[in-house]
């Protein structure tokens, strides 16, 4: 990184912090951690929705210092993140339709697999949020101005995440067993419907890169 003058920027913030905020979606994410959480004590709530806030963190920065080096090594292109990550939304989707408990591997702690697949990922680490800040730090180039920015904008993405997680409870008390269950329907839906968009992305951005070839 080049030692030149602090000057924070803002942009670069402003562009990150909305641009996740979309993609991560604080509000849609509430019925999906209702329903994959509902029947966990409020304590075991706490803590899926801090473990997964901890975790798509960890895997977006990782991304942010490494993604090109990762995905280059392991010749992983972005269109198999987008298909792979639908893949794993819709067979979550899926039992959430069905009213299977399947997709939580019994390890003896529910909130630490749910916080790990699918609500620390792909859900709030997924290919979008990955291949956005990827994008970011190409823009903040080698300035620590701008690497600061975007770290920054990741950071308060996430508080944001975790703050809508942690108090979608006060809503979890108020609607009771069967709101949640209406909820948990409408989630498979919703995640449904976002891995079809996944997968789609990731099918029409292979046919253009066969096209460009």
């Amino acid at each position: 990184m080049t030692l030149t003058p602090f000057v924070f920027d803002t942009t670069l913030f402003i562009t990150t912090l909305m641009t996740l905020l979309v993609i991560m979606d604080p509000i849609g994410t509430v019925p999906v951690f209702l329903a994959l959480t509902g029947r966990l004590t409020a304590p075991k709530q706490k803590s899926a929705a801090r473990q997964a806030t901890s975790v798509s963190l960890g895997i977006i920065i990782a991304f942010a210092i490494l993604g090109g080096q990762i995905l280059r090594f392991l010749q992983i292109s972005v269109n198999a993140l987008r298909l792979s990550g639908g893949v794993l939304l819709f067979l979550v989707a899926m039992e959430l339709l069905m009213g299977s408990d399947s997709s939580t591997p019994d390890t003896g702690d529910d909130a630490v697999n749910v916080a790990l697949v699918p609500l620390g990922t792909p859900l709030l680490a997924g290919p979008g949020a990955i291949v956005a800040v990827m994008v970011a730090v190409g823009q903040a180039g080698a300035s620590l101005s701008g690497w600061l920015s975007v770290l920054s904008a990741v950071a308060l993405a996430h508080v944001v995440m975790w703050a809508s997680m942690r108090f979608s409870l006060f809503l979890s008390k108020l609607l009771g067993p069967g709101g949640i269950m209406l909820l948990t329907k409408i989630s498979g839906l919703l995640l449904a419907a976002i891995a079809t968009e996944l997968v789609m992305g990731g099918v029409f951005g292979f046919i253009a890169n066969a096209k460009a070839l």
